[in-house]
C-alpha cells in the first residue's frame, strides 16, 4: 500500500472509530441549566456564544422567532474549534485517554473535556457589532488537562451571514513535529430536522450544476466540495450553510433520526471543512469561515457572491506553509521565515500540497523555486485529477535538480503528459526516490503560475 493510500486508510479508521463511538459512548454531563450567553443580533439573525463553554457558538437563528439551530446535547458538538495533532495517544503526566477517544491523540476543543470539565473564558468583548472571544480549552479525550494554548474567535453579522475567524496560539512543552492531521475548520453540528446534507462536488463549479445531497449516515461521508461549502437543510429546503473559502475536503453526515429534536436532543447532522496541517509546539494557526441562515439558493448565492473563482495556485512560503505536509519528512519549525527548509533523510518521502482545483489547460507548468543538496539529482511531481483522484506512477513526470545553496526556479513541463488534463485538485513533490543523511531542500514558492519575482 502506497504512502498516500496508508494516510488515507489512517484517516478513515480515525474517522469510523470517531463517528461509531459518538452518540452511543459519550458519557459526558448534561448541559447545565443556566448558561452566560453573549449575543449578537443585526436584524436578520442571531447569534450566541456561550462562555461557560469556551465561547463556542451554541445558538444561531432567525432573528425573529427563529428556532435555534445548533445542536448542544454533549459538549462535543456545538459549532467551535477542534484540532489535532500527534503523540496518538497522548497521555501526558501519566493520565491516559478514555478508551473510546484515544485513537484522536493530542485534541483541544473549545468547549470542554469528554469527562464535564470546561474551558475556561479568559476574555470577551461584545460592542454589540462584534464578538471576541479567548479561552483555554481542553483536551477532549483526557479527564481535567487544559491545552498548552489559547482558541480565539472573532465574530461578525453581515446580512444573513456569520463571519468568523478563528486562531489558536500553541505554547506546548513537547517540542517534536509530529506529521501533519486533519483540521476540523470548524466543526458544525445541527439539530435533528436539518438532516439533508446538500452540497457541490462536480468538476464546473460556479456554473450552478447541479448540487448532489451526501447520505445522512455515520460514519461521516467524505467529499471534495469543489465550491467550498456544504449545507444542513430540512424538507423544505432551508437550513444552515457552512463556507471556507480555502477547504476544498469536507466530512459529514447525520445520526440518529431525521426530521425531528432540538438542541437538547441527540439526532443530529455534522458537517467540517477539513484540510491537513502540521500543528507545532509554538504555531500561530489561524482560519477563517462564514455560517449562512437560508434556502439552499440563497446559500448557495452567498457564497457566488463573495467567492474568489477557481485559479491556478500560487504557494508563497513567506509566513507559513500554504498547508503543504510532508511524508518521512520534517522542516525547520515555526515560524516559516520566507521558505520550507525540509530535511531529506527519510527513505519514503512525499512533499504534499493542500487539495485544490484549477484547469490542466490553465497551467501547463510547474514552478519550483529551490536550494539545497541532494545526493540525487532525480525527482517526481505527481498530480490528482477530478475524476482520478489517487496519486498514481501515470500521472506523474520527472523533475531535475541542480541543487545548491543558489536559488533557481525549476520549470516542469506538466503539459506534456497526456494524463495532465481536465480538473487538477492537487500536487505531491517527490524530492528524491530515497534520501540520504544531510539531504535538504529549501522552498521559496511552488507556482502553477509564473513566478513574478
Amino acid at each position: 500500500m502506497g504512502a498516500d493510500r496508508r494516510r488515507i486508510a489512517i484517516g478513515i479508521l480515525v474517522v469510523v472509530a470517531w463517528a461509531l463511538t459518538y452518540v452511543t459512548a459519550f458519557a459526558g454531563p448534561a448541559r447545565a441549566e443556566e448558561e452566560r450567553m453573549s449575543y449578537l443580533d443585526n436584524g436578520v439573525i442571531r447569534l450566541g456564544v456561550d462562555l461557560d463553554l469556551g465561547g463556542a457558538i451554541t445558538h444561531l437563528s432567525k432573528a425573529k422567532a427563529g428556532e435555534n439551530v445548533v445542536n448542544s446535547f454533549d459538549w462535543g458538538r456545538q459549532i467551535q474549534m477542534s484540532q489535532y495533532c500527534g503523540p496518538i495517544p497522548f497521555a501526558p503526566h501519566g493520565k491516559k485517554p478514555r478508551d473510546d477517544w484515544a485513537g484522536l491523540g493530542w485534541n483541544p476543543i473549545q468547549v470542554g473535556d469528554c469527562f464535564g470539565n470546561r474551558s475556561k473564558i479568559i476574555e470577551h468583548r461584545n460592542d454589540g457589532k462584534s464578538i471576541y472571544v479567548r479561552c483555554v480549552p481542553m483536551q477532549w479525550p483526557l479527564n481535567d488537562e487544559p491545552g498548552e494554548c489559547t482558541f480565539e474567535c472573532w465574530i461578525e453579522l453581515k446580512d444573513n451571514a456569520a463571519q468568523v475567524r478563528s486562531r489558536m496560539v500553541n505554547h506546548r512543552a513537547d517540542k517534536t513535529q509530529y506529521p501533519a492531521r486533519g483540521q476540523e475548520l470548524p466543526a458544525v453540528y445541527t439539530n435533528g430536522p436539518l438532516w439533508r446534507l446538500m452540497t457541490y462536488v462536480g468538476d464546473k463549479p460556479f456554473t450552478d450544476d447541479a448540487l448532489v445531497q451526501q447520505p445522512a449516515k455515520m460514519p461521516w461521508s467524505n467529499w471534495q466540495a469543489t465550491e467550498n461549502w456544504a449545507a444542513l437543510v430540512n424538507d423544505a429546503g432551508w437550513g444552515l450553510g457552512i463556507w471556507n473559502p480555502g477547504a476544498y475536503t469536507f466530512i459529514g453526515g447525520f445520526a440518529g433520526k431525521p426530521g425531528a429534536g432540538g438542541s437538547k436532543d441527540n439526532p443530529t447532522g455534522y458537517i467540517a471543512p477539513t484540510g491537513d496541517d502540521i500543528i507545532d509546539h509554538n504555531i500561530d494557526y489561524q482560519f477563517q469561515y462564514t455560517l449562512i441562515l437560508g434556502d439552499v439558493k440563497e446559500i448557495r448565492k452567498y457564497v457566488y457572491d463573495h467567492a474568489q473563482r477557481p485559479a491556478p495556485p500560487i504557494y508563497r512560503f513567506e509566513k507559513d506553509r500554504q498547508h503543504w505536509c510532508y511524508a518521512d519528512a520534517t522542516d525547520a519549525g515555526w515560524p516559516i521565515a520566507g521558505e520550507l527548509n525540509i530535511a531529506l533523510g527519510g527513505k519514503h518521502l512525499e512533499l504534499r500540497g493542500p487539495a485544490g482545483f484549477w484547469s490542466a489547460k490553465e497551467a501547463p507548468v510547474l514552478y519550483v523555486e529551490a536550494a539545497g543538496h541532494t545526493t540525487q539529482p532525480h525527482g517526481r511531481v505527481y498530480w490528482r485529477r477530478h475524476d482520478s483522484p489517487a496519486y498514481s506512477a501515470d500521472k506523474s513526470i520527472a523533475i531535475e535538480w541542480n541543487l545548491d545553496e543558489k536559488f533557481r526556479t525549476y520549470e516542469v513541463p506538466l503539459g506534456t503528459s497526456a494524463e495532465y488534463r481536465g480538473s487538477i485538485t492537487g500536487l505531491r513533490i517527490d524530492p528524491v526516490s530515497a534520501g540520504a543523511a544531510g539531504d535538504f531542500i529549501r522552498i521559496k514558492s511552488i507556482s502553477l503560475r509564473k513566478p513574478d519575482r
